[in-house]
């Protein structure tokens, strides 16, 4: 029969009171005897404790402990310090029906009559399993955190407030710098430089730059506790609340003494506070798990890598390696290596987000509990493309001035080397023709002839030689390339073999050049036969000009201004890398010595210099070679004014007939 309000105006206080606790469904609220025998059970201890009301009346309430407990008296020590004290509060696991605990929070009041006699106990339990949880959670996230900072023993991190009060201070700072927290923290930051620096404000204006500036970097002699010096990396970042108001800021100091005594690379092992480690921006910093999965992510990271700490928490770091390295188990092993050894640091290639990659150098330190019991890894990239393509630069362009210091020594060499032979076959030549115009007999008039062509070959010999050492006598003339290459097509047709294909294609817009043209018809056979003689089995030789405006930082020996770039591809054989460095040098050639006399790219490399240009040659073994000289374009109307003829060279090429062919090979 349901309640209504007048018989509810009846209800003793008594029974209101059972009404009101066992509508309390989020409490488990119950009474005990005097022994401990329950006596009552609301809705919200049937709810968190399983049991129903007839299950568990007469019950004793000791049932709800872990086994530990009551082995320890628990219960009874509770209901004596209740009876004692009146009430008594308590945390501690409890066991549900179903076997399953819970942490609860546990009041027991005692109960007695008007006459001060004890009647029995009244108990209220709660479940704060989840509170206690989300506490412990973040107590655990906070001892990480920490381990991580003062696991690094190679920086001096920590932070100042705005005025350059230190308000914290980790191991490595203490390491280095020689104070202990207790000493150093509400001490201002400027004790760390030398008196010089002081009275110039130096410490202020490195506070100030930093505000300025967003961040401030600098190396400079500091101070120790003991009054050494060492030279320093330092790093100040401003720290701003959410309101964007300052509230100190993160310093990191690095002592780089032998660096820069030794010009050693940088040792990047750096470990911050959570707000300090959000604040660096040029560090990817970030922890892993012992198997690494990461799990903390700083700006740094995201700006650098591209990824949000959403998208990357939770991921292997394998991830930021490229294929390649993954395939050969690069990410296991320098885990492997940075627990074995305390540290592993190293340089290479990694991928960001979009797929792009950069040159990072990277240090992993492996971070250890109170027990010395793995608990992840504390990670440090950095993004040094920068300075790995000057460095590359810089070799590049040692390697091109060693090359050509090598080339014109040898172009020095030669030319002496070549004035004194041609003297001795213009001696040999001048008694040829003594014995020609006295008139012989035929078999001396044969040898004659033999001496005349053995001194025609040794005349084209001199004139390569000439031509790469530039002390031949240059007649330069404007000359189109279209019709020079025409004109000197059928020739080399004829000289190829029916298997190889001859394809020319300089059309009439390329640039007009300013060259000798006989030297320019003499390199394009010697290169056009060395293409023929790669080609054994057939193939095809295609010679193409192209208009181009060259920079500093092309590939073309550093030339620069308006070029006409003339290409003499094949499909042959190819030539090895370790080989290429060679091929302009005279006399080397990758023929047998019955074949060639290594001469034909000395004498284009020569026409090219000598030209105001350059020769480049490319190779692939097994897919072909391309040679390419660059030859600048020719101002036609100064070319027109002017009405001085070149003067010849000082040194004179023997005087011999040709007969119509050209000194070609090649080499």
């Amino acid at each position: 029969m349901p309640l209504i309000t007048t018989d509810a105006q009846y209800l003793s206080d008594s029974h209101r009171l059972e009404f009101f606790i066992d509508a309390v469904a989020d409490y488990v609220i119950y009474t005990l005897d005097a022994d401990g025998f329950i006596t009552s059970w609301n809705a919200g201890a049937e709810k968190i404790k399983g049991y129903s009301a007839t299950e568990i009346l007469g019950q004793h309430f000791s049932r709800f402990f872990t086994a530990e407990d009551q082995a320890n008296a628990v219960p009874d020590k509770m209901l004596a310090a209740a009876k004692e004290e009146g009430r008594y509060e308590a945390e501690g696991w409890r066991v549900r029906k179903d076997g399953t605990r819970f942490w609860s929070n546990s009041v027991v009041q005692r109960v007695v009559d008007q006459n001060g006699r004890l009647l029995g106990y009244a108990k209220i339990t709660r479940d704060i399993t989840e509170r206690v949880a989300a506490h412990q959670s973040l107590l655990q996230s906070e001892r990480r955190f920490r381990i991580l900072v003062d696991g690094v023993t190679d920086y001096a991190i920590y932070m100042l407030d705005p005025s350059g009060m230190i308000t914290n201070w980790n191991v490595g700072a203490e390491r280095l710098k020689g104070y202990t927290a207790e000493e150093i923290v509400g001490q201002h930051f400027s004790k760390f430089y030398t008196r010089e620096e002081r009275a110039k404000g130096t410490p202020l204006r490195v506070l100030e730059a930093a505000m300025q500036n967003g961040r401030y970097e600098g190396e400079g002699w500091r101070v120790r506790k003991d009054g050494s010096r060492f030279w320093a990396s330092v790093v100040v970042t401003p720290i701003h609340n959410e309101a964007g108001q300052l509230e100190g800021f993160a310093k990191v100091t690095r002592d780089i003494t032998e660096r820069r005594a030794a010009h050693e690379a940088l040792r990047q092992s750096e470990r911050q506070f959570r707000l300090l480690v959000s604040g660096v921006t040029d560090y990817a910093l970030y922890m892993l798990d012992p198997n690494g999965l990461v799990t903390s992510w700083n700006a740094g990271a995201e700006r650098i890598k591209g990824y949000t700490a959403e998208e990357i928490i939770g991921q292997h770091f394998s991830r930021f390696y490229t294929e390649h390295d993954r395939a050969a188990g690069l990410p296991g092993r320098a885990l492997y290596t940075a627990t074995r050894d305390g540290h592993f640091e190293t340089e290479g290639h990694r991928v960001r987000k979009d797929g792009t990659l950069f040159w990072a150098n990277v240090v992993i330190d492996p971070i250890r509990d109170e027990r010395g019991e793995l608990i992840g890894f504390a990670k440090i990239t950095r993004d040094i493309t920068g300075r790995r393509d000057a460095e590359v630069a810089l070799r590049q362009a040692q390697a091109q001035r060693a090359h050509a210091q090598k080339m014109d020594a040898l172009g020095q060499l030669t030319g002496s080397i070549v004035h004194d032979f041609n003297n001795l076959l213009t001696v040999v030549d001048s008694y040829v023709r003594k014995v020609k115009n006295a008139g012989v007999d035929p078999e001396m008039k044969q040898a004659t002839e033999s001496v005349e062509l053995a001194l025609e070959r040794g005349a084209g010999l001199t004139r390569q030689l000439l031509a790469f050492s530039r002390k031949h006598a240059a007649r330069a003339e404007v000359v189109s390339l279209a019709e020079r290459v025409e004109a000197v097509r059928g020739m080399i047709a004829g000289s190829m073999r029916k298997t190889v294909k001859l394809v020319a294609a300089v059309g009439p817009e390329t640039w007009p050049v300013k060259v000798d043209p006989g030297e320019l018809e003499l390199g394009l056979v010697n290169i056009a036969f060395n293409a023929r003689d790669a080609m054994p089995d057939g193939g095809l030789v295609t010679i193409t000009a192209e208009n181009m405006l060259l920079s500093s930082g092309d590939d073309a020996a550093g030339l620069q201004g308006e070029f006409v770039a003339l290409r003499v591809t094949d499909t042959g054989i190819g030539i090895a890398p370790d080989l290429l460095p060679q091929v302009f040098e005279p006399f080397f050639t990758t023929k047998g010595p019955e074949k060639g006399t290594g001469l034909g790219l000395a004498q284009v490399y020569g026409f090219a210099q000598q030209s105001g240009g350059a020769v480049t040659i490319d190779s692939e073994v097994g897919k072909g070679t391309t040679v390419t000289i660059y030859l600048p374009r020719a101002d036609i109307e100064a070319a027109a004014q002017s009405a001085e003829p070149e003067q010849p060279a000082s040194v004179n090429v023997v005087p011999l007939r040709t007969k119509g062919r050209f000194a070609g090979d090649q080499g």
